[in-house]
Parts: structure tokens; C-alpha cells; sequence
């Protein structure tokens, strides 16, 4: 059987694909549409040193989804830059879904009962399991005959201690309602954690870890043995660190308050904290290389807001160091977590009393590629790991399909 693995990644206004061996990790094409669904729909197509570029032409494609039109795009621009799908097709596709909800906790064969469940908690996760929805229905139409499986984030967090994934309200309505903390970034946690211990040439087993997943979306875990026992994204991944436009962490009383005297209903309160918050409400600029470029200019809301996001980190930290009795590594992940050293070096400012040292030439460095940026005598090794969740869904995906 072969290792070629279609990986797919459909969000609200996004699509990216990749091709890649399961087996030895390399990457045999990559293509991207952004802005999906609008007149400024773009795509941008790589395989080996070729690459094509372009506008998207909705107009030629009113009467299709645009998903499925972005796939149609993307395959034909492969062929083009001469790789078919067809001659040597991928063994199976697999599909990144955001949310599980309870019953579906591990990489699983797509059939139509996993797409009516994955549907049926779109509320647990508005903007992107409709979009996983979309792309995995695009890609049966596209590839019909091959295996589709979908890949989870939170299935990695399947099995939190009661602890950390009970909310204190009411039991009843918290069951009636699937009220738990799911928690996200699964598939990079897991990728990421195995391979800091790879890196570091210790036993998974042994270690107690941190894994700061930082992007446009942001999350902490603590991961103790391999296995995660608490995260900061909860029921939804609006909680926990700030992000580039979700708040993160918030008394929902603000909630209730603005329910109450301003003019929020339900929908209005979900587009303030998932699109207008974070760095976006912080500074009106939801980039973090932007808000470092103002702040390095003196623009003091720039200044303020990443003082905000050091200070949400270092709490996460310190709280899950005391979580896991103590600390053996942290690291750094995901785009900002892996290019930022101003936001790295926040992150653990101060945190000399856990055992953490961070080495400011090392930290500053553009290496690429797994490094170290704590100092040599530091007791927490501190690490820079990028992720790579495409891999980690093409193996989980050629495992269930050698499973059939």
C-alpha cells in the first residue's frame, strides 16, 4: 500500500491542501486558496521549486460551493505544474475537523453517520466544523472511491482527568447540554510533545511538559507522560490565552452585562469575542508581526497589548507547572510560538523561580528547525518545535485506512 496521503484543511474562508508520504514526512505538494467565497479569492500552488499563483474567478463558478470549487481549482493547478492526482492518486484524504464533540474521539473512516455527527456539534464550534463539513463533502465529490478520514483536534484531550474537564455548573444542564472542556490543538500537541522528547533523547514517558501552541489562535497544555491533563482552550476555542481576534479567558459577566444594557444579542456577543477581540480589539491589528512592528515604534496600545498576552502566558505557565508538580520542559510552537522572540521572551519573564532560563542569543536567533533557547544550566529546557499537523493527520489517516 502506499504512504500518499491527501491532507485537507477547510476553513471558513481558507483551504489548504497538501500531498504527503505518511511514512518519511515529505511533502510532495502544497496549495492554498484564501479568502474564500469573496471577489479577492486567491490560490497559490507549490510543488517542489514550481509554484503558480493566481485570482480565484468565482463568477465562473456561481452555482458551486466554494470549497468545492477551490478543490476543482487547486487539483487542476497541480496538473499543470505537471503532478496528477490521478496517475499516482493518494491512498486516502485525510480531513483536519476542528470539533468532536463526545462521541467522535479518534480518527475515524468518514461515512454518512461521521458527517451527520460532526454537523451536529457545529455549535461547539460555529466557524469551522461547517467548513470541515464543506470540505470533506467537496472532496468526496472530487475524489469518489477514496478513503476519507477525519482527524479530530480534540480527540487528543479525549480523556482530560474529570478534573479539568468538569465546569462547575449545574450537572444536569452541563450533560443535557455537552458542557465539558474539549480542548483544541490536539493533533499538534501530540506531534509536538513526541517530538520534543525525540529532540531531547529522553523517554516520552518520563517527561513533564508545557506545549504553548501559538497562533491566530492560541492554547497551553500541560502534558504529563504523553498524555494531557489540562489544556487552555475549553467547550469551544474561544478560552483560555489571547489570540489574534478571540479574547481568551473572560468573566462572563461581561457577557451578561453587555446582554443586558447594550445592544448584544446572542450572535452579536459570539462576533465580538470570536472576531473583534484579542490583538484585533487590543490594537486593530489581529497579526502579531504587526503589533510587534507598532510596538517596536512606541504605539503604546501595541505595547499594552503584549504585556497582556506575557502576562495570560506566564499565569498558564505557572498554574500548569504546579498542575503537572513540576516542570521539565516548555515549548514553543505553531507560527508566533515558533517566529516570535519578543513573545517568547514575555512568556517567561519572571519565571526564573520555576527553573527556567532563557538564553537571549539563542531566543533571538532565526534558526529554523527544532532548537533549544534555554541556557545549558536551566532546569527546564526550553524548546522551539514546529509543528507539523499535516504528518500527524496523514499517519493517523494511513493507520485507520490499513486498519479496513
Amino acid at each position: 500500500m502506499t504512504d500518499r496521503v491527501l491532507v485537507l484543511n477547510a476553513g471558513s474562508s481558507s483551504l489548504k491542501l497538501q500531498v504527503v508520504r505518511a511514512d518519511s514526512g515529505v511533502v510532495e505538494a502544497q496549495a492554498l486558496v484564501e479568502r474564500l467565497g469573496s471577489d479577492d479569492a486567491t490560490f497559490r500552488v507549490t510543488v517542489g521549486d514550481r509554484t503558480a499563483d493566481g485570482r480565484v474567478d468565482s463568477a465562473g463558478h456561481a452555482q458551486t460551493p466554494a470549497v468545492a470549487t477551490a478543490l476543482g481549482i487547486l487539483r487542476d493547478q497541480l496538473a499543470h505544474l505537471g503532478f496528477d492526482l490521478d496517475g499516482e492518486p493518494p491512498v486516502a484524504i485525510g480531513h483536519r475537523v476542528v470539533h468532536g464533540g463526545r462521541d467522535l474521539t479518534r480518527p475515524v473512516r468518514i461515512d454518512d453517520r461521521v458527517i451527520a455527527q460532526i454537523a451536529s456539534v457545529s455549535a461547539l464550534a460555529p466557524l469551522h466544523n461547517p467548513a470541515n463539513v464543506a470540505g470533506i463533502r467537496a472532496a468526496i465529490e472530487e475524489f469518489p472511491g477514496t478513503p476519507q478520514v477525519a482527524v479530530f483536534d480534540t480527540g487528543f484531550f479525549a480523556d482530560l482527568p474529570e478534573t479539568a474537564a468538569t465546569y462547575a455548573i449545574d450537572r444536569q444542564v452541563a450533560a443535557d447540554a455537552g458542557i465539558q472542556r474539549y480542548g483544541f490543538h490536539g493533533t499538534s500537541n501530540e506531534f509536538v510533545s513526541a517530538q520534543a522528547a525525540r529532540f531531547l533523547g529522553r523517554d516520552l514517558a518520563e517527561l513533564r511538559q508545557i506545549v504553548l501552541h501559538l497562533g491566530n489562535g492560541a492554547s497551553a497544555s500541560a502534558i504529563a507522560g504523553g498524555r494531557p491533563v489540562d489544556t487552555s482552550m475549553g467547550m469551544t476555542p474561544l478560552e483560555g490565552l489571547v489570540m489574534g481576534t478571540r479574547a481568551g479567558d473572560l468573566d462572563p459577566g461581561i457577557l451578561l452585562q453587555l446582554a443586558r444594557t447594550g445592544d448584544y444579542d446572542v450572535d452579536a456577543l459570539d462576533h465580538l469575542i470570536s472576531r473583534r477581540s484579542g490583538l484585533l480589539g487590543l490594537t486593530g491589528r489581529s497579526d502579531m508581526r504587526d503589533v510587534c512592528a507598532a510596538a517596536e515604534s512606541g504605539d503604546e496600545a501595541a505595547l499594552l497589548a503584549l504585556d497582556v498576552v506575557g502576562h495570560r502566558l506566564r499565569k498558564y505557565v505557572g498554574a500548569y507547572a504546579a498542575v503537572l508538580g513540576g516542570l521539565d520542559v516548555l515549548t514553543f510552537t505553531a507560527g508566533v510560538g515558533e517566529n516570535s522572540a519578543p513573545v517568547r521572551s514575555r512568556a517567561v519573564a519572571g519565571l526564573e523561580f520555576l527553573g527556567i532560563r532563557l538564553d537571549s542569543a539563542r531566543n533571538e536567533c532565526a534558526e529554523r528547525g527544532a532548537r533549544r533557547i534555554s541556557t545549558d544550566d536551566s532546569a527546564v529546557t526550553v524548546l522551539v518545535v514546529p509543528t507539523n499537523e499535516e504528518l500527524a493527520i496523514a499517519r493517523h489517516t494511513l493507520a485507520v485506512v490499513g486498519q479496513d
